[in-house]
């Protein structure tokens, strides 16, 4: 078995335009990237297409070389397929989970279009991205599993070996203390 290369070796063969570069990506994040394109769309051909996407425009993008490559990665995928959600305009594709998820949120902005538009905001997610500095990595990563990768709660559970129910309490506790954050922030 061949070893999953680091990600400066993959980051070198980018700025060399060396094409093994997509490959060595696609065996060392096309399983992650994968799994947050299948959350959001809820398809696996729609998944595996997003994950095409996302070598092509890392590709294309890269360099300037970014500081963390999975993050770097993981975003794009998560635009790439909550765009290519929005083209298909239907609930059902995902699963319904971005539409809990949004719903969720929805509780600390008046009305779902605010949240909408609020959520691209810069200073809105400046903001969250504060507050989320100031709460325990455990609660960080329920969070972000939950409204960042659109996980389904038993998803996270299973994944972070805890109940269901503890990660409900989480996410409720978490978006209670945000939508306290975000009053005193002046967003609500």
């Amino acid at each position: 078995m061949q070893r999953i290369l680091s990600d400066n070796e993959i980051l070198f063969l980018f700025t060399e335009r060396d094409e093994r570069a997509i490959a060595e990506t696609a065996r060392a994040y096309g399983g992650l990237c994968k799994t947050i394109a299948r959350n959001i769309l809820g398809n696996e051909q729609d998944a595996e297409e997003c994950v095409n996407d996302m070598l092509m425009q890392a590709w294309r993008s890269i360099p300037p070389e970014p500081q963390h490559l999975a993050a770097y990665l993981s975003t794009i995928t998560r635009n790439l397929a909550l765009n290519r959600r929005e083209r298909q305009q239907t609930l059902r594709r995902g699963g319904g989970e971005i539409p809990a998820a949004l719903d969720e949120l929805s509780e600390l902005i008046a009305d779902r279009e605010t949240v909408e538009q609020v959520s691209d905001s810069r200073a809105l997610t400046a903001a969250i991205a504060e507050f989320l500095r100031g709460t325990s990595a455990k609660n960080r990563r329920v969070f972000l599993l939950r409204y960042y990768s659109v996980m389904p709660v038993q998803e996270i559970a299973d994944t972070l070996g805890i109940s269901s129910n503890t990660v409900k309490t989480i996410l409720r506790r978490t978006r209670e203390k945000l939508r306290v954050y975000l009053g005193k922030e002046g967003f609500l």
